[in-house]
């Protein structure tokens, strides 16, 4: 893996880029808590990225899920049917992820978006990627409790819907950092803007929550945004969550 892929963001906390996802480690002694899987062909990267830092799959304590898109889903049934890892999200991301319904982009309306600066060079490294695979979970649970979850990390969840019914932030008070999935990124290949921002909108299954979604993130404290997509943000999270909302107004 390049020197530039595994970002030590503070002590027990790292972001990991993929081929174009993020995905998050953050552990404590030989535990581990790993947010989000990337897309079907980032699995080898993944289980580097944990080798780079000392732990096997078997180190996992969870798999917590940001919301069920194949570019964040792709590697978690996986690792929970072979290393017996429980893999957790929203409540309502649950039937998300076993592919009762599916809240993701088109192929047909992302042709219909290909004249759109990188829109065609993204779409042939999804679906190469896996970015239309079967990444159904056959056992994905929903959050044991409220609050934070006993893992390392001490992760919290926060339901930010909009992008997908049951979207998900996870916010680590005590380090002040988010960890915002596609609620709030700092870049995307389909998007000519460069820092905090939503997503182009053919991505959200629900654009107007999407955006007061970001109401919800604004509320949070912290100094240290990890997205799904581009790089880490350091500054105000909450002053990121409001350009994001002036930008898309």
């Amino acid at each position: 893996m390049r020197e530039d892929t595994i970002v030590e963001v503070a002590a027990g906390i790292h972001l990991v880029h993929g081929s174009n996802t993020n995905w998050v480690i953050l552990t404590e002694g030989d535990a581990v808590t790993l947010i989000d899987t990337g897309y079907p062909g980032d699995r080898p990267d993944v289980l580097a990225s944990l080798d780079a830092l000392g732990h096997s799959p078997e180190a996992i304590s969870a798999v917590l899920i940001t919301h069920a898109h194949n570019d964040h889903l792709g590697s978690a049934e996986y690792l929970s049917s072979t290393y017996g890892v429980p893999v957790h999200l929203h409540e309502e991301e649950v039937a998300h992820a076993r592919r009762e319904f599916l809240q993701q982009v088109s192929v047909g309306e992302v042709m219909r978006q290909a004249w759109r600066p990188g829109v065609l060079p993204w779409a042939v490294h999804a679906i190469r990627s896996g970015g239309t695979a079967d990444v159904r979970m056959t056992r994905p649970e929903p959050f044991p409790g409220q609050g934070a979850l006993d893992l390392p990390g001490g992760p919290v969840p926060v339901h930010t819907p909009g992008h997908t019914s049951g979207h998900c932030v996870y916010h680590l008070p005590d380090a002040g950092i988010v960890i915002s999935g596609d609620a709030l990124v700092s870049g995307h290949p389909t998007s000519r803007i460069q820092g905090p921002q939503l997503l182009p909108d053919m991505f959200h299954a629900e654009r107007a929550n999407a955006l007061a979604s970001l109401k919800l993130i604004e509320a949070l404290s912290a100094d240290v945004l990890l997205p799904g997509h581009g790089p880490v943000h350091r500054g105000s999270v909450s002053e990121a969550a409001q350009r994001a909302q002036a930008l898309a107004n």
